[in-house]
């Protein structure tokens, strides 16, 4: 599965989390394939179920 990284960055400037943020935004591409990229989200307390279960508001 595969979440925009726009969703991610919002969750993480949610949690005042700003410099993990743009750690993510520099390093990442726009799509994070949740599979290849487990390790990451374990390390930033994100759940790829929760991230899906919202869409992307930017793709409407």
């Amino acid at each position: 599965m595969n979440v925009a990284k726009s969703k991610i960055l919002e969750v993480l400037r949610s949690r005042g989390q700003n410099d993990r943020a743009d750690w993510v935004d520099r390093t990442m591409p726009d799509e994070i394939d949740t599979a290849k990229n487990s390790g990451l989200l374990s390390l930033l307390k994100l759940d790829a179920a929760d991230l899906a279960e919202e869409p992307d508001r930017q793709a409407n």
